[in-house]
């Protein structure tokens, strides 16, 4: 299993002189630009004379001693949904490119400066953050650091904030969550990533994709790394998560819909992490969630996701749709076939369908499943066939969209074996159980790491 740096590791060596801001920064920017490596298909946009000023800021201020936050000086990337002032927020796609500059940093981005962060530039994306696959016609598809001769997918949306954090780009990303745009890339880049409830961090000047379900959330090196930034970017600075004892945890493990088609690997990695959770002294409990198989019933029509991207796109389609990348753009047209009562509908089925599950997880610290049941594909039969991305998509996404229809939160953590494809963990909850599930993270994540040792 790769190691990254935390955001501790590199608050230490900034604190103890080892580095500066300006030294990370140009390692950053070194990285992004080796004519051998992911850079030119990872970042859309860069402004390398901020990131610097930023840094030569952040050095000065650490030189009188004063440091904002753990984050002080430490280069992050933010996805291409994220307005910054003066530039055009444009999606991963071409069709927006001639959209008015933001005005401001959105909400998420001025928390990140106050913190002291460095941001590196804008990450590349699935186009409107509408696949689970991370590919981008327009921009190119950055490849997952796995097996890498073979070329296999990094995840989507947030294709290149998985991959700014493991080729050295930043220590951390900031990318959003509709269906499973953290947790798929962080599980597919053996990396840690987290959902939160959607309404605890401002979605304000974030272009969306659903607003009923988009969220906001980090990519990083350990559950630590995300409950930091968490913190920081909901404003709840004040909050402290500890680890909870992995002994006496209650942990469901759901056997409706989202063990099945899970390839061996996978198979094998989600076995081997509940019999090492059950021989710590957590108990292993198997439910049943029939609600999950209503689901695609319930979203039969395409759901909250086409009736309200539709609702966002309905007029730049109208303009430029031929510049949309065309499997994206018949997803988004899914939802002008969709009625008000269609909409309403479906809204309804969720309330209902929240309730009921959320009934079955009260007895429970949290549930277990696996992030996405196979491993990264390669990026060439998807790039090819139409049947086979919107097979494997499906597939992809099916887990972690479960978490957010709940209105819920959920963390990814790797949990494969050292040298083998990285297998992602998903732990989550309900609505607002978010400083819980960190806790249950980071003593499954101690668990993991011990065994690993």
């Amino acid at each position: 299993m790769a190691h990254y740096p935390t955001i501790a590791d590199v608050s230490a060596s900034l604190a103890s002189k080892q580095t500066t801001s300006r030294k990370l920064v140009d390692a950053a920017i070194a990285a992004i630009d080796d004519p051998a490596g992911q850079g030119a298909k990872t970042f859309i946009r860069r402004n390398d004379a901020r990131a610097h000023a930023m840094a030569d800021a952040s050095d000065l201020m650490r030189g009188v001693g004063q440091v904002r936050s753990p984050l002080e000086g430490i280069p992050i990337s933010v996805k291409d949904l994220f307005d910054l002032a003066d530039e055009v927020t444009t999606a991963g796609s071409v069709a927006n490119n001639h959209s008015a500059p933001a005005t401001a940093d959105a909400p998420v981005v001025q928390a990140l400066a106050r913190a002291g962060a460095v941001i590196t530039g804008r990450t590349n994306m699935s186009e409107f953050a509408f696949s689970g696959l991370g590919l981008n016609p327009h921009y190119g598809t950055p490849l997952n650091a796995y097996d890498r001769s073979t070329g296999r997918i990094p995840g989507g949306s947030s294709s290149g904030a998985a991959v700014s954090v493991t080729d050295g780009m930043a220590f951390a990303a900031i990318g959003t969550d509709t269906g499973g745009s953290i947790r798929i890339p962080a599980a597919f880049c053996g990396l840690t990533g987290f959902k939160p409830t959607a309404r605890r961090v401002s979605r304000k000047s974030v272009l969306p994709l659903s607003t009923s379900l988009d969220s906001i959330g980090p990519i990083a090196a350990s559950v630590a790394c995300c409950a930091l930034i968490d913190a920081i970017i909901s404003g709840e600075t004040h909050r402290s998560i500890q680890s909870m004892p992995l002994a006496g945890l209650r942990l469901a493990v759901p056997q409706t819909v989202v063990l099945n088609d899970m390839d061996d690997h996978v198979a094998a990695s989600f076995a081997a992490v509940l019999s090492l959770l059950s021989q710590g002294g957590a108990h292993i409990v198997e439910i049943d969630v029939p609600e999950f198989e209503h689901l695609a019933t319930i979203n039969a029509k395409g759901g909250l996701v086409a009736a309200e991207a539709w609702h966002w796109h309905r007029k730049l389609l109208e303009s430029r749709g031929d510049a949309y990348d065309q499997r994206v753009r018949s997803r988004i047209l899914r939802g002008r076939d969709m009625s008000a009562a269609d909409y309403l509908d479906v809204l309804e089925a969720r309330s209902a369908w929240q309730t009921s599950v959320n009934e079955k997880l009260a007895a429970f610290d949290a549930i277990l499943l696996p992030t996405v049941p196979i491993i990264a594909p390669a990026v060439a039969p998807l790039e090819a066939d139409n049947d086979t991305f919107f097979a494997v998509n499906g597939l992809v996404l099916r887990n972690s969209s479960v978490i957010n229809f709940l209105d819920g939160c959920g963390l990814s953590l790797p949990c494969h074996a050292a040298g083998s494809a990285p297998v992602g963990l998903m732990i989550a909850g309900g609505a607002l159980t978010d400083a819980r599930i960190l806790s249950v993270g980071l003593a499954i994540e101690h668990a993991l790491k011990n065994r690993a040792s």
